[in-house]
């Protein structure tokens, strides 16, 4: 759940893949997988992984380093990972689905499906739109740095009970005034999933994007879940003071939940994000909706280079490249994934979560070179 989006925004065009460089004889090194040595050996992650889905419907994979610390094992290829805050994107095609089969306007207030709920200092459910939750322009405040020592101790914490440690804090900004992520934005519009459908929203994730576009290894973890169900690399956290590594794989998410719960594999998000991007035949979006998605907001002032939609972020890579995506981390892991307007796909992890912009830029450049660099 790490704010990686902020993060990202933050790291702009500094983070460069690093590699061994190779004679002017040799064949062209791999970018890719110089990014992915560049998350091992500057970042100091035990092991990262990558895909990319080229516009034919190949794809390629990628290891580097270790997936366990402790027994030297290897990465595990396309292996299962906790993929934080790029939940937030599936939480957001719900949301939209249900917009267009009229059951949630973007435009209508929080509380026209919450009513009274959303309440706190300068926070009032009445002023704050659908839409402002999904683009992060509500002005509520993050509950992130509240319930990590919960995710990390494996305590089970309730949506409600994430709202009301997230309400004890005042508003960040009048609604629709300003740009700042905040999780406690999906933890609302999962609210207002299963208040409108009268279903969980991990049944309503899976029925209408895992199981509709195929997705075998992507699962919404069930309430006190706290292993990974299938093959998958140890994730670790940094300790202060420079101890060891620490190994955070089980751990409950519960408190991440609409915002960024779920477990995936690095195919099934190229899928995924190949699917959503998708212009004729979309699986999962109509067009007027897909437009919607794809209308952005500024992240930083005088910054074109990273502007933020309805759960998907465009990045102006360079002039001829530009792509839509997300990140995302919770401890153990850090995700980018992302694909491009005709249908390419590539996403990159490290089994460490990432606590700098620089790490963040990594994940999005090696993401980047699977993209950009053809």
């Amino acid at each position: 759940m790490r704010k990686h989006v902020a993060l990202t925004a933050l790291a702009l065009a500094t983070a460069v893949t690093a590699g061994i460089a190779a004679p002017a004889s040799a064949v062209r090194p791999d970018p890719v997988r110089q990014g992915l040595e560049a998350l091992v050996h500057s970042d100091r992650a035990p092991g990262a992984l990558a895909s990319v889905l080229d516009g034919e419907g190949n794809f390629r994979t990628y290891t580097a380093g270790v997936g366990d610390r402790d027994t030297h094992a290897k990465m595990p290829r396309n292996g299962q990972v906790r993929i934080g805050s790029v939940t937030k994107t599936f939480t957001a095609v719900v949301v939209l689905q249900l917009v267009s089969e009229g059951k949630i306007s973007l435009d209508k207030p929080v509380d026209e499906y919450l009513p009274g709920l959303v309440r706190g200092e300068g926070i009032d459910g009445d002023s704050i739109t659908v839409r402002q939750l999904l683009q992060h322009t509500s002005g509520l405040p993050d509950f992130e740095d509240d319930v990590t020592d919960d995710i990390l101790e494996r305590r089970y914490l309730s949506p409600r009970d994430t709202l009301d440690i997230a309400l004890k804090h005042k508003a960040d900004f009048a609604p629709g005034t300003q740009w700042k992520y905040s999780n406690t934005n999906y933890l609302v519009a999962g609210l207002i999933v299963e208040r409108v459908t009268g279903r969980p929203l991990a049944q309503q994730i899976d029925k209408r994007v895992i199981q509709k576009i195929g997705l075998r290894h992507t699962y919404f973890p069930a309430p006190g879940e706290t292993t990974i169900q299938e093959r998958h690399p140890q994730g670790y956290r940094p300790e202060p003071t420079g101890a060891p590594l620490r190994n955070v794989t089980e751990i409950d998410p519960s408190a991440a939940w609409a915002a960024g719960a779920m477990v995936s594999t690095n195919s099934d998000l190229n899928r995924f994000f190949s699917a959503l991007l998708k212009d004729d035949g979309n699986p999962l979006l109509k067009e007027a909706q897909r437009k919607q998605m794809r209308t952005t907001v500024p992240m930083e002032k005088g910054n074109s280079r990273y502007t933020m939609g309805l759960g998907i972020m465009r990045v102006q890579q360079s002039e001829k490249c530009a792509f839509w995506g997300h990140s995302g981390g919770i401890p153990g892991f850090g995700t980018w994934a992302a694909a491009t307007d005709d249908g390419r796909a590539a996403s990159a992890t490290m089994n460490l979560e990432p606590k700098t912009g620089e790490a963040v830029g990594h994940l999005e450049e090696t993401v980047a070179a699977g993209l950009c660099r053809r």
